[in-house]
């Protein structure tokens, strides 16, 4: 079975190329945009060698994984193009649902809870599963959009600050080519509602009711500094609202995340 695009996507005019193997998909849509491709269209490969993750971590999807990054050209700011992350989380753990449910009642076995956490990442049962990085770059009038989401099927990379984990460690037993079907036509949905940025409302409701550990403790390393509190929120931009121990509502634009008090980054 190849990589191929599901009928919601083709429908909505999306295109598809598919790498054998590749670099990074991220960086073949940002090429491909400088060289006039308007979109929207998909890159996917199963074995990416030099991806990034955040804060230029090596995000390197092993053969059997997925690598996937979808182009879209828009005529947006940069700060609402940044909203889009949030889409892209609810597609993904759309996708993983249906083909987590379809892998269940085909082997009669249980299936993971996902969870989304800020600011784009998906867990699997508390484990990171899923990393998805967001880039842009003007071309004439408008804006790039490159959306890569990575998904460790076969294999979790080690050494992480959030433990990583894979669907296959997890017992669900699919394929980069399934997800990726299920995938680009959950990308069709959510990307229609969050419509350009304009439903960027009702996809933070749809975020909200995903996301991992509201309410909860968190430690925020923000560069230099550490910042501790409850997850109260996301507000309309997009930022985490950290509610302090004195009450205070503190909005944070860029971080990594944890679970819990500062004492205890790394953990978890």
């Amino acid at each position: 079975m190849g990589f191929a695009l599901g009928p919601r996507a083709i429908a909505a005019g999306y295109k598809l190329a598919v790498l054998e193997r590749t670099g990074s998909t991220n960086a073949d849509a940002i090429e491909a945009a400088r060289a006039g491709e308007r979109g929207p269209i998909w890159f996917v490969t199963s074995e990416q060698t030099a991806g990034r993750g955040r804060r230029q971590r090596p995000w390197i999807a092993p053969k059997g994984n997925l690598a996937a990054t979808v182009l879209e050209v828009l005529d947006v700011a940069p700060a609402v193009a940044a909203t889009i992350g949030f889409a892209a989380g609810l597609a993904e753990e759309a996708a993983l649902e249906k083909v987590s449910l379809e892998a269940a009642l085909r082997l009669g076995e249980g299936r993971p809870r996902y969870a989304l956490k800020w600011p784009n990442d998906v867990l699997a049962d508390g484990k990171k599963l899923v990393g998805i990085g967001l880039e842009a770059e003007a071309v004439g009038d408008r804006l790039a959009i490159v959306v890569g989401i990575g998904t460790n099927i076969v294999a979790a990379p080690e050494g992480m600050p959030t433990p990583a984990v894979s669907l296959a460690a997890l017992g669900v037993q699919i394929s980069a080519e399934e997800l990726f079907a299920a995938l680009s036509d959950a990308w069709v949905e959510f990307r229609g509602i969050w419509d350009n940025g304009r439903g960027f409302a009702e996809i933070r409701k749809l975020w909200l009711q995903r996301a991992a550990r509201l309410g909860e403790p968190i430690a925020i390393h923000t560069g230099t500094t550490v910042l501790e509190g409850i997850f109260d929120t996301i507000d309309e931009t997009g930022c985490l609202i950290v509610r302090t121990a004195e009450g205070r509502l503190v909005p944070v634009a860029a971080g990594e995340v944890f679970f819990g008090p500062a004492r205890s980054v790394g953990a978890a």
